[in-house]
């Protein structure tokens, strides 16, 4: 039985070409041993698995070999290059900081340092977690890395540059390695397979290097490990299977389940994938991720971006074709949200799905944007100033002062209006729309005739289409006009009526909202406005806070306060103020001196106590 080499070391690059995904560090340092201006120090500095020692070891073989080719590689055939694939060159050494990181073994470094090469034209160390050594043997080193002997050339690699000191990285040609592209790295694996004789399908090589995170080495001990477990046939089936990894197949079902705003499949789906070991934060992300590559799929620009391979990448082409790019923004806005949130969440699964019945019920939203129906509030709104101006028409100034009033009223209290009592109100003023619409055609030709425009479809640059009417031209102009809506609701009322406030009616408001504070569990607020009497000076009330916590609630609910005073009083000239309270501040006690004074002070008799008995203070 032959000794079995894993694949890591076994098809480890030997020339700077074999190298994968790396072509900016190996054309850089072909040109500087072809050119002869090799530094004294470099620093190979990035990611695990990407080649960083790799590099290190070809350029060490390169430079000290007798017979470079023209392609500036290694000939691997003089005396030098075989000691050096054998193991046994006395000009290349490797160094591991992890385990020599003290000032002595720096000390011994630098006296090796001091001997010529017996053979070859350089004496060349490699340094590998050089982030490992101690400050002290940093400082050692410096004096030898900035000014070493002709013949000495260092090698320095690690994984965490931000822990070298600044002064190591100044004498040093410093070289950033990428993280493997997965083409590149699906490429490599798939010449690897045909070497070995390994059965494999690409959707299965694709899944490894996506699964290695840019990581040569981790795909290529992946690739050994699902060789094994499938004696030699690579599939896509067994990848998922060994590598507990996700099938591209859930994501596209419920995606097509959330379009279809099935709920109940969606969450069988879900309960599926959980039963499997999976869980819910890794199914979110790579739901998030799912979103994301339907939306670059879209664009014929952005398609190059997918990294899957060419089977995965049509199903992607196919469903995207299907949705809606506002089903796909909102999905994956609801999608970051759950992930941010998962964490901090005692009931991780119902986080889950919660996003996941909000996804569901997008496209209705959608649809119910994308007709002209306003929002209860807003129809409200134009009605009473439509019988507004026909008052003012008829010179009756106090009816339209009053209808102002019952028009604030009714923006206050349908601004605290839930999501829920939203819709209702949407649905219950469809009818009324209707009807509207059929007066104004009546009446108006010219209106009614714009208002049943067709719809009409506009290119947009970027992902798509998007539908719109004459009145709603794209999906940002509908969420900035509800944003502007919400902004409006949340405004302070204002208006010229200023009625003479009477002290008792004021009190008797002033605990009615409080009340209505606790009902709506804002406690914080409800106890600052019932902790202490609130004064009336003029127009302007005065209120008591004991601290920043309270001074910062008073001020965010000052607008609902006021605005509810304002109009059941009848006085938009109402003002609230807060005042800090003085409060004696108390130090408390920490010596036992200071423990034992504050123990007397409340019982004097402890002193007789202590001086009857001789006691001390310990």
């Amino acid at each position: 039985m032959s000794d079995f080499i894993v694949s890591a070391r076994k098809y480890r690059p030997v020339t700077f070409d074999s190298v994968v995904g790396q072509k900016h560090i190996t054309g850089t340092l072909k040109n500087a041993i072809n050119n002869n201006q090799l530094a004294q120090a470099f620093l190979f500095c990035g990611p695990r698995g990407v080649g960083k020692t790799t590099c290190a070891r070809i350029l060490a073989k390169t430079i000290n070999c007798e017979n470079i080719t023209a392609e500036i590689e290694a000939c691997g055939e003089c005396s030098s290059c075989k000691s050096f694939q054998q193991g046994t060159s006395m000009s290349i050494h490797e160094l591991d900081a992890a385990s020599n990181n003290s000032v002595e073994d720096i000390r011994t470094l630098i006296e090796q340092v001091r001997i010529p090469p017996q053979t070859g034209k350089y004496k060349i160390y490699i340094i590998d977690e050089v982030h490992m050594l101690s400050t002290a043997a940093f400082n050692a080193f410096l004096k030898t890395l900035e000014e070493p002997p002709s013949y000495a050339i260092f090698i320095l690699a690690t994984t965490e540059k931000h822990k070298i000191l600044p002064t190591i990285l100044s004498r040093c040609q410093i070289f950033d390695f990428n993280r493997i592209k997965v083409e590149d790295m699906a490429g490599h694996l798939e010449d690897i397979a045909r070497k070995e004789q390994v059965q494999y399908e690409k959707d299965g090589l694709y899944m490894i290097a996506q699964k290695a995170d840019g990581g040569l080495r981790d795909a290529l001990s992946m690739f050994d490990q699902i060789v094994s477990f499938s004696d030699k046939k690579v599939t896509y089936r067994a990848v998922v299977d060994n590598l507990n990894v996700l099938d591209y197949d859930y994501y596209f079902k419920i995606t097509d389940h959330i379009a279809q705003e099935n709920v109940p499949d969606t969450l069988l789906v879900f309960d599926e994938i959980i039963s499997g070991g999976f869980e819910g934060n890794h199914f979110i992300s790579g739901l998030a991720s799912h979103f994301r590559n339907l939306l670059i799929s879209k664009e014929p620009k952005t398609v190059q971006l997918l990294e899957v391979s060419e089977n995965i990448k049509k199903k992607y082409l196919e469903q995207s074709s299907a949705l809606s790019t506002g089903l796909l923004l909102s999905a994956l806005n609801i999608a970051n949200h759950c992930e941010v949130n998962y964490r901090t969440s005692n009931n991780k699964r119902l986080q889950v799905e919660l996003a996941l019945m909000k996804m569901c019920h997008i496209a209705s939203a959608l649809l119910l944007s994308d007709k002209t129906i306003e929002s209860p509030a807003s129809e409200v709104k134009k009605k009473r100033l439509k019988t507004a101006e026909k008052e003012s028409v008829e010179t009756k100034p106090k009816a339209a002062e009053t209808e102002k009033v019952e028009e604030k009223a009714v923006s206050f209290s349908t601004a605290k209006k839930n999501e829920e009592n939203k819709a209702a109100a949407i649905a219950q003023q469809k009818p009324a729309v209707k009807q509207t619409l059929q007066e104004d055609a009546q009446k108006q030709p010219s209106v009614a005739a714009a208002a049943t425009v067709q719809e009409k479809t506009t290119a947009k640059p970027g992902w798509g289409t998007v539908k719109s009417r004459l009145n709603v031209p794209d999906l940002n102009a509908i969420f900035e006009e509800k944003k502007e809506e919400e902004t409006d609701e949340v405004k302070l009322v204002e208006g010229d009526l200023q009625q003479k406030i009477d002290p008792v009616v004021f009190k008797e408001k002033w605990r009615g909202f409080a009340e209505r504070l606790r009902a709506e569990n804002r406690i914080t607020l409800y106890t600052i406005m019932t902790s202490g009497e609130p004064v009336l000076e003029g127009n302007v009330i005065k209120i008591g806070v004991e601290n920043r916590i309270q001074e910062q609630e008073l001020r965010e609910g000052k607008i609902d306060i006021l605005n509810y005073l304002r109009i059941e009083l009848k006085n938009y000239s109402l003002d609230l103020k807060e005042t800090m309270l003085e409060q004696e501040r108390v130090r408390k006690p920490y010596t036992s001196k200071e423990k034992y004074q504050a123990m007397v002070t409340k019982n004097p008799k402890l002193d007789l106590l202590r001086r009857k008995f001789d006691l001390g203070l310990s």
